[in-house]
């Protein structure tokens, strides 16, 4: 697509490949995760909407401090976020969202994402279980480690 072509101009490329009216899933590919395809799928089905997100919480890259009055109620390296969503990369859309996008310099997660919001068109599958993404060496070296560590949370 070149390297002038955005995320949304990206995917929009593939409309001319789809059948019509279909739904087909997508990632950015730079996240690891063991997202249930399954389940996704029936929750996107379920939902009847034109995508859905796939969200996560991801772990906190910095500790977290708990202060009250200059006194540490809790101390905790690299929690779980408890609070908020992120996007974990991982979607099922219908073709039809791929109108929303208006070319190849449309970054999917502004206009197209924001108009779906609007019109009560995107829904998010929660996912609990791990997720990780790969954007730096340092996360690299992370998920190697996991690997060789843990290999069941992956699998």
């Amino acid at each position: 697509t070149g390297k002038t072509t955005l995320t949304g101009g990206r995917l929009r490329r593939v409309l001319k490949f789809l059948p019509e009216n279909e739904n087909f899933l997508f990632t950015y590919g730079d996240g690891v995760s063991n997202v249930n395809i399954k389940k996704l799928v029936h929750f996107h089905l379920k939902q009847k909407k034109l995508i859905t997100v796939t969200a996560v919480r991801p772990p906190a890259r910095f500790g977290e401090i708990i202060i009250n009055k200059n006194s540490v109620k809790s101390f905790k390296e690299k929690p779980q976020t408890s609070k908020g969503w992120i996007n974990g990369g991982f979607f099922v859309a219908n073709t039809n969202f791929l109108k929303f996008i208006r070319g190849d310099n449309e970054i999917l997660e502004k206009h197209p994402l924001e108009k779906a919001t609007k019109l009560k068109q995107l829904s998010a599958f929660k996912h609990y279980g791990f997720w990780k993404c790969m954007d730096v060496k340092r996360d690299r070296e992370e998920l190697q480690k996991i690997y060789k560590n843990k290999r069941t949370l992956l699998f």
